[in-house]
């Protein structure tokens, strides 16, 4: 009996081992196409069952998000017809959304504000009070500084404003006829209130001017206020603002 050689040998072997791998793909390959089938056939025959999903319908007619609770799960439908509901003290109440709660700052990251509360870690503005003095714009020339300085305006260079304390023609009411009235006797009779303004113009007033023929004295009169007391025989006498006296009628 003559022996194979070694070369015979290792082409037998490769051979055996091919034939082997190509065994266990066909298995492999035909398993996964079973898979696959039974996969399809699971999925064909799926129906979805909606009827099962509840519906839940709302009696309100509100279409915007309520954050109270409360009046979500409230029915409002009444509330809502205009026409045939009439609103009275104890019935009336916000529209929904219009009072949103109020952020709690420092209690914790999710909501928001917590931590360091939107101040940021540290520097002049993340201190406790007010930082700055109010309208302080970092060390510029802050806007009711710059305004006096424009062209025109009433508080800028060459410009000058006189303050007075107002005396309105409703205080005159119950001044007699026929005598002379000022700041002083106003004040006497209490019917004006003490000023810290030295200086007092006649001005109109709400109500309706009923004293006649009256002699008033004031510092300075409104053109209207001028002309009420004349139309009722009165007299409008201007004083000088350093020393009182009388200069002339006005």
């Amino acid at each position: 009996r003559l022996l194979p050689s070694p070369a015979a040998c290792f082409f037998c072997t490769i051979e055996h081992y091919i034939v082997k791998i190509t065994m266990k793909s066909f298995v492999a390959t035909v398993v996964a196409v079973c898979a696959l089938a039974a996969t399809a056939d699971a999925y064909s025959s799926f129906v979805p069952r909606a009827s099962t999903v509840s519906s839940v319908k709302s009696t309100s007619s509100l279409t915007m998000k309520v954050f109270d609770w409360k009046r979500r799960e409230a029915d409002e439908s009444a509330i809502n017809d205009l026409d045939n509901f009439e609103f009275t003290l104890d019935n009336v109440r916000p529209a929904p959304g219009a009072r949103k709660r109020k952020s709690r700052k420092g209690r914790g990251i999710a909501a928001g504000q917590g931590a360091t509360c939107g101040f940021g870690m540290r520097g002049q503005k993340a201190r406790s009070g007010r930082p700055t003095r109010p309208g302080f714009e970092g060390g510029q020339t802050p806007l009711y500084r710059r305004l006096p300085k424009f062209v025109g305006k009433p508080l800028g260079p060459g410009h000058k404003r006189t303050i007075y304390n107002p005396i309105k023609l409703d205080d005159l009411n119950g001044v007699a006829a026929g005598s002379t009235c000022n700041f002083e006797s106003l004040l006497a009779d209490s019917a004006v209130t003490k000023s810290k303004l030295s200086i007092h113009k006649i001005v109109m007033g709400r109500e309706e001017f009923t004293a006649k023929d009256i002699t008033v004295q004031a510092h300075a009169f409104t053109k209207s206020a001028r002309e009420a007391i004349e139309a009722a025989g009165g007299k409008c006498e201007l004083l000088k603002p350093t020393t009182g006296e009388v200069l002339a009628e006005a």
